[in-house]
């Protein structure tokens, strides 16, 4: 028998630290490649580093899609945890648009709150709907159809694979097989929801996606998730650190970069 040690707390810990990784690849080394670029200089190493930022940040999503199924089926009112997610959706998207678009604001891509959101509020629609499995797959469609119209970073794979997180609980093997499966179905939904008739093959496409596959690193984790909740820092520190780590890599890129 496997020993399971994985924590809800470890989870989220790795979860923040690869998207830390992430963000700033995105961030700071796109800009520092750039600059390196524009001064005539070699960019391959830094450009290396970037690539395996953003393999590494791959993992991130799927840890928090995870977590968000989870934390709707553990919060004592699913109602404040919606409403929390909305919330932080509307402070983090100056910032989200900042660091990641270079604009103060856009519609082109919403911040990842918006597809937490959306998944959570999936989950509330299918169970205020019990024994009305027509009702529950429109509600459900119906999320996904908002995470495409509102560009939400993973747009309708996000909404999906927390969907599929939940329904799948309690077993690790249904999680991967399905959650797999969503993973890459979405970005074939991506290809043809962005790029269909653009010129660009699937074949192209899915070729240039493959970092996505690192992202099923985060099964190794979720495989010795034990369900505790393990050693939490403050509720406040989960949500403020995804808009206040945005600020921070916009001031350093700003400060380091500024005509990049």
């Amino acid at each position: 028998m496997k020993q399971r040690s994985v924590s809800s707390a470890f989870l989220k810990h790795i979860a923040y630290l690869t998207m830390f990784i992430d963000h700033f690849s995105v961030v700071v080394l796109a800009a520092y490649v750039a600059w390196l670029g524009a001064q005539g200089a070699s960019a391959e190493t830094a450009s290396w580093i970037y690539q395996m930022g953003r393999h590494i940040g791959r993992t991130a999503f799927i840890l928090f899609a995870f977590m968000a199924s989870e934390g709707f089926r553990y919060t004592h009112s699913r109602k404040k945890y919606l409403l929390r997610l909305f919330v932080f959706a509307f402070i983090s998207e100056i910032p989200f648009d900042l660091a990641v678009n270079g604009c103060f604001f856009t519609m082109d891509g919403q911040n990842v709150y918006w597809t937490l959101f959306l998944g959570v509020l999936a989950l509330y629609i299918f169970e205020k709907l019990r024994g009305k499995p027509l009702l529950q797959f429109l509600g459900v469609l119906l999320c996904c159809a908002a995470a495409v119209v509102l560009k939400t970073d993973y747009m309708l794979m996000g909404v999906l694979l927390i969907v599929a997180f939940y329904l799948c609980r309690g077993s690790f093997r249904y999680q991967f097989a399905v959650g797999s499966a969503v993973i890459y179905m979405g970005q074939v939904m991506l290809y043809v929801v962005r790029y269909w008739g653009s010129g660009i093959s699937l074949y192209v496409y899915m070729s240039a996606s493959v970092s996505e596959l690192y992202g099923l690193l985060a099964f190794c984790f979720l495989y010795f998730y034990d369900g505790k909740k393990g050693k939490q820092l403050p509720k406040a520190f989960y949500y403020w650190f995804y808009p206040l780590h945005l600020l921070l890599l916009y001031g350093i890129r700003m400060i380091l970069f500024p005509g990049v």
